[in-house]
């Protein structure tokens, strides 16, 4: 037997491109054919027509179509353009925004500070800023900076806000760590400054964060002359601070189950969760000298 042999099948195809040229092409003849010349008046004429008229009808029917989508496209790019315009300006506002608060905050801190400098005008102070702090967002202790070199000791009171922050506790040439009021291991002795009665002000950094509210014990107060409200500023009898410093004002008073003294709560002065600026006291407990 002869072998099979299989033939292979070619398959023209052409691009639809040149597809709608050529047809294009053989539209424009047909017209100027039928148009321009009198070889196909009568029946051919009317044939032409129906062969041009559908052509035409399809042509204007692309054209128009794509000159509608580039118009479309036209009117895309500029609201892209637009939009991205609007991006840029909404982006330039959020800063301009936030800088405007942060203006705003640090104008406050520095208005409060004013009023705590005038409060403590026998003082004189240096100011700072908080360079570091502790890992919560409690300013229990911070970093500021200025040291030795500035003239900053151990034991020197740290003004903040309308108040008292705290204390140096340590320092070096160019920086000083400050212990808060709030820290749990400190104590102040406060005054009442309506009643002139002592209490202790006691650290405690759990009910500052839970209420914003610090401790206090130890007052006598037999007549009832303590009130919710009241100012309570530094002792002249603390070791470690100055006299007639802001604390904070009493916010709750309970009798103790002696029946003898008091406890309760103390708002601070200080907001002592936003802390950027403070102020110095140039001087010590020690070194002021008794009247």
């Amino acid at each position: 037997m002869s072998p099979v042999i299989k033939r292979k099948k070619y398959n023209f195809t052409l691009p639809g491109k040149y597809l709608l040229m050529i047809l294009t092409a053989i539209c424009i003849l047909l017209m100027i054919v039928t148009f321009q010349t009198d070889l196909f008046e009568g029946p051919m004429h009317a044939a032409a027509g129906y062969v041009i008229v559908p052509f035409q009808e399809g042509i204007a029917s692309v054209g128009g179509y794509l000159y509608d989508r580039s118009e479309e496209l036209g009117q895309l790019k500029e609201v892209l353009a637009e939009n991205q315009s609007l991006r840029e300006q909404v982006d330039a506002l959020t800063m301009e925004n936030a800088q405007l608060q942060q203006d705003k905050y640090e104008l406050t801190s520095l208005r409060e500070l004013y009023e705590i400098d005038e409060t403590t005008s026998d003082y004189a102070k240096i100011g700072a800023r908080v360079i570091a702090s502790d890992s919560t967002n409690w300013f229990y202790s911070f970093v500021i900076d200025k040291g030795t070199e500035d003239g900053i000791e151990v034991d020197m009171n740290v003004l903040a806000g309308s108040g008292l922050a705290g204390r140096v506790i340590s320092v070096g040439p160019n920086y000083a760590r400050v212990l808060s009021i709030i820290a749990d291991n400190s104590n102040v002795y406060g005054t009442i400054l309506a009643s002139s009665k002592n209490l202790m002000v006691s650290g405690d950094l759990q009910s500052v964060m839970t209420d914003g509210v610090i401790r206090f014990e130890q007052l006598s107060d037999a007549d009832d002359k303590v009130s919710e409200g009241d100012k309570v500023v530094t002792s002249h009898i603390s070791s470690k601070y100055l006299p007639g410093i802001p604390i904070g004002f009493i916010s709750s008073i309970n009798t103790s189950s002696n029946n003898l003294t008091k406890f309760g709560t103390i708002t601070p002065a200080v907001d002592f969760q936003h802390i950027q600026e403070v102020l110095v006291i140039l001087e010590k407990k020690q070194s002021i000298p008794d009247d």
